[in-house]
């Protein structure tokens, strides 16, 4: 036996070198978009786009290598769809908090999962909020990125009659949308590997061939890499400076740290199960080690340049392929580091060709919905509340707050409650709290 087979449990777990490194190719081509996408929502916070890109890959690779070194799990990570959209339309254009600030909160909130991860405080949290929730957040944020993509194609605009209609078809940005989505719709029917990368890149082609999009090459610069490494401003994440943000810093931060656990112990449970590596209890082993490979890789993700760094349920594709071990994850982030050298390029995809990939993620992210026990309303009500309040109100911590406050109550009139549910109660507390702050600010 090989000191690499030792190392990952290749034999023990029924796989091979030849297995884990086209398991961990798979993976790459699966989630490679974000290394398109995730830049051009965070460059709508004003982020250079190609230091974003570059921090992007940056982040994967690190997040992807801890996760196959330390918690030997084929389980890749990269930048989360959904904060990054918080991070640029809710933190940075509603509210008004400057980028650089909006990333020391990142920073702040991968220090403090570090902190409770090591004191055992998330598991707890994971206990005390139902799976139901979990799954209608995932699909909450699906919904508010679909949204995002189709307001971004011109699709969806915005009318003072409906609150929202349907845009101008007739654009040429809406039309290469469309076309978009057709592309990379038939290349996931056909089960086409990389097939939301490849229907971006193809989309774009059909842009700049019909000049719909105009970009001015520059030259490779490793400035302009990176413009937002080390530019986050922890001073006024903690505020620190008299910036007037208030309470309004502590809810973002909550946001990040929450959706962050929600969103990684969805993701864990899922992959974990098609790679049959669950305990005979359910429990999922070393999850510490998984907790704490996510987030490093959001500290690091943060002093790079972007936003908060999750779990992909786009592991299962590489699960799919037969990888088991943590040598999957290594070999995807190995691919996202040599994606660095051609990153500055992320700025000649056009917002119609990531609009698509945007509508048909958030669609992909509604399979947890057939997981919530709608015929019972202490879960139903609680799970349609944060799934429908997510997209239309633009806000994940809203969609949260409406969430565990109707499961809160409902339980108590239900008398389903336990002593073990002093957690959920107090967060519910937390959340009215947040409610009243907002009624009388």
């Amino acid at each position: 036996m090989t000191r690499l087979d030792r190392f990952f449990q290749l034999t023990a777990r029924g796989t091979s070198v030849r297995t884990e490194v086209l398991a961990g190719v798979t993976t790459f081509l699966t989630m490679a978009y974000i290394v398109v996408v995730n830049p051009s929502i965070l460059g709508q916070a004003g982020m250079p786009v190609a230091a974003v890109a570059a921090a992007t890959c940056l982040a994967a690779g690190v997040g992807c290598i801890l996760m196959g070194l330390a918690a030997n799990y084929p389980i890749a990570l990269a930048p989360g769809m959904g904060l990054n959209a918080y991070f640029a339309f809710t933190v940075v254009q509603t509210m008004g908090i400057p980028w650089q600030t909006a990333l020391g909160l990142v920073f702040l909130s991968g220090c403090l999962f570090l902190i409770l991860t090591v004191a055992g405080v998330r598991q707890l949290i994971v206990t005390a909020i139902p799976r139901a929730l979990f799954s209608a957040i995932a699909a909450g944020i699906g919904l508010f990125i679909a949204f995002i993509g189709l307001k971004g194609a011109g699709i969806v605009t915005a009318n003072p009659g409906t609150t929202v209609g349907l845009g101008d078809l007739h654009n040429p940005t809406a039309l290469l949308a469309l076309l978009g989505l057709a592309i990379i719709g038939v290349l996931e029917v056909l089960k086409v590997r990389g097939g939301i990368l490849i229907g971006i890149l193809l989309t774009s082609a059909v842009g700049w061939l019909l000049h719909l999009v105009h970009w001015t090459p520059a030259p490779y610069s490793v400035a302009e890499m990176t413009a937002t490494a080390f530019q986050l401003d922890i001073p006024a994440a903690l505020g620190i400076g008299g910036k007037g943000f208030g309470l309004a810093l502590l809810e973002i931060l909550f946001v990040f740290l929450f959706v962050d656990l929600f969103d990684n112990v969805g993701t864990l449970v899922a992959v974990t199960k098609k790679a049959g590596l669950v305990a005979a209890d359910g429990s999922i082993p070393r999850l510490n080690r998984i907790l704490f490979a996510d987030a490093t890789a959001t500290v690091v993700g943060s002093l790079a340049g972007t936003s908060t760094v999750v779990s992909y349920i786009e592991s299962a594709s590489g699960v799919s392929a037969g990888g088991r071990t943590g040598l999957t994850a290594i070999v995807t982030g190995l691919l996202f580091l040599a994606t660095l050298l051609v990153a500055p390029w992320a700025q000649v995809i056009p917002a119609a060709a990531t609009a698509p990939a945007l509508i048909l993620v958030g669609a992909m992210m509604m399979a947890p919905l057939s997981e919530i026990a709608w015929d019972d309303p202490v879960i139903a009500i609680p799970a349609f509340l944060t799934l429908i309040t997510i997209p239309l109100t633009f806000s994940i911590a809203n969609g949260l707050a409406f969430g565990v406050v109707a499961y809160a109550v409902l339980k108590l009139a239900a008398r389903r409650f336990e002593t073990a549910d002093w957690l959920l109660f107090a967060l519910a507390a937390l959340f009215v709290a947040r409610f009243i702050y907002m009624a009388t600010a």
